[in-house]
C-alpha cells in the first residue's frame, strides 16, 4: 500500500491529525494495535481546553460535543473545610473549559473519518515501523500489510513502540509516591463544577462525566491494591475529604474503579528523519491540570500545518521545527501540572513545613487576582500561535 501519512494509533492525536489532513486534501492511513470497541470505550479524561473545543468545530466533529458538552467556567479549590471558587471565565476573557468524554472524542472523529472514506485498521498486529524507507508495516486479517509514505506520525501512546525509533532521545522524567484511585458512579452531580481538595487526608476531585454520571478521585499509595478498597470504603473517604460546609456529596452505583500511577514524562525531540511523535508518545502529564489530551491535539495542529506546508511549497520549515515549536508547551504545561500537583497532594513524611507552604500558595490563589489569573489562564489553555 501506499499513502502519503502513515498514522500509527487512533486516539485522540491520531485521529484528529488524520481529519485535519483530509481537510487540506493530504492521504493518510491510520493503523491502530486494538480494536474499534476498546479504543471507543477506553475512559480517560473528560476536560476540553477552550483551543481544543474551538479546534474540533471548526473541523465538522463537533455535533455531539455541542449538544452533550457541558461547559464550565470555573472550579473550586477546597482547603481547610472551606471552598473558593475560581471564576475561569472571568479571568481569562471568556475562555472555558467544557466537560466532553475522551471516549466521545474517540467515537465521534473515528466516525467522521470512515463516514469521509478515510482508511482505519483496528486490531493491526506486529506494528513495525522504518523510518528510513519510510515504512509501517503490520499484519491485518492474518494478512501482512507493507505502508510505504512519505511521513510517518507516531501518536501510539506512552507505551507505543514509535518512540524507540528515535536515536540518542532525551528523557525528562519524575515518578509521584501517590496514584489515582478513580471511580465512575452512576449519580448526578454533586456539584455544578469541580472541586479540588486539600486535605490532612490527602487529595480528592469531584468531576463528572455527564449530568447523570459523576468521576471522583483520591489520592492514594501507588502500591494500594483495588481489592482493598470496597465501595463502601471509597465513598467514606470521599465524604470524608471533600466535606465542607452547606454542602453534601451524592451517592450511587459504582460503574467502574481503578488506580493511575502519576507521571511526567517528556522525549527530545520529538522528531527523528520522517517520524514525528505526537501525544503521550511524547509526553505524560499528572492528571492534577486535565491537559494531556488538550496538549495531544495542540501537537497535531502544529504537524497538520506543518505538513500542509511542505505538500503546497515543498517548504521544509515547519516540519523542522516541529519539536521545537510544541516543546515550548509541553513544557509549560508540564510546569503548570507539576503545581498544580504539588499545591494539592500530600507528600510522604507528612512534612509540616511543605503543608504549610501548601497552604500559602492556595490562601495566594484564592486571595490574589493575579494568582487566580495564572491559574485560570492555564487551566483554560493558553491561546494557540
Amino acid at each position: 500500500m501506499r499513502t502519503q501519512v502513515a498514522i500509527v494509533g487512533a486516539g485522540p492525536a491520531g485521529l484528529v491529525l488524520s481529519h485535519l489532513l483530509h481537510l487540506r486534501g493530504i492521504e493518510s492511513v491510520v493503523v491502530e494495535r486494538r480494536s474499534r470497541e476498546y479504543v471507543e470505550k477506553r475512559v480517560r479524561a473528560g476536560v476540553l481546553e477552550q483551543g481544543t473545543v474551538d479546534l474540533l468545530r471548526s473541523i465538522g466533529v463537533s455535533d455531539g460535543l455541542d449538544r452533550d458538552g457541558l461547559p464550565h467556567h470555573g472550579i473550586e479549590l477546597l482547603f481547610d473545610g472551606v471552598s473558593h471558587r475560581v471564576p475561569l471565565s472571568d479571568l481569562s476573557g471568556g475562555r472555558a473549559i467544557t466537560i466532553y468524554g475522551q471516549q466521545r472524542v474517540v467515537s465521534d472523529l473515528t466516525e467522521a473519518r470512515l463516514a469521509a472514506g478515510g482508511q482505519i485498521f483496528f486490531s493491526a498486529d506486529e506494528v513495525s515501523v522504518d523510518v528510513a524507507v519510510p515504512r509501517v508495516s503490520f499484519t491485518h486479517d492474518g494478512q501482512r500489510v507493507e505502508l510505504d509514505c512519505d511521513f510517518i506520525a507516531g501518536c501510539d501512546g506512552f507505551h507505543g513502540s514509535c518512540r524507540d525509533e528515535l536515536p540518542g532521545a532525551t528523557v525528562y522524567e519524575r515518578e509521584y509516591p501517590f496514584a489515582w484511585l478513580g471511580i465512575l458512579a452512576d449519580v448526578a452531580p454533586s456539584n455544578d463544577e469541580l472541586i479540588y481538595a486539600n486535605t490532612d487526608r490527602g487529595f480528592a476531585l469531584l468531576s463528572l462525566r455527564s449530568p447523570t454520571v459523576s468521576r471522583l478521585y483520591l489520592q492514594v499509595d501507588p502500591a494500594e491494591e483495588l481489592a482493598a478498597w470496597s465501595d463502601e470504603r471509597v465513598w467514606d473517604e470521599l465524604q470524608s475529604r471533600l466535606a465542607h460546609d452547606g454542602w453534601s456529596l451524592k451517592e450511587g452505583p459504582v460503574l467502574e474503579k481503578t488506580i493511575t500511577p502519576m507521571r511526567s514524562f517528556v522525549c527530545e525531540p520529538m522528531q527523528h528523519g520522517r517520524l514525528f511523535l505526537a501525544g503521550d508518545a511524547a509526553h505524560i502529564v499528572p492528571p492534577t491540570g486535565a491537559k494531556g489530551l488538550n496538549l495531544a491535539i495542540h501537537d497535531v495542529h502544529v504537524l497538520a500545518s506543518a505538513m500542509e506546508d511542505w505538500y503546497a511549497t515543498g517548504r521544509s520549515t515547519g516540519l523542522d521545527s516541529y519539536s521545537a515549536t510544541c516543546l515550548r508547551r509541553v513544557w509549560r504545561v508540564q510546569h503548570f501540572s507539576w503545581w498544580m500537583t504539588s499545591m494539592l497532594h500530600n507528600f510522604p513524611g507528612d512534612d509540616p513545613f511543605e503543608r504549610r507552604l501548601q497552604r500559602s500558595q492556595l490562601e495566594y490563589v484564592v486571595s490574589s487576582p493575579a494568582a487566580a489569573t495564572t491559574l485560570a489562564e492555564n487551566y483554560v489553555g493558553l491561546r494557540w500561535s
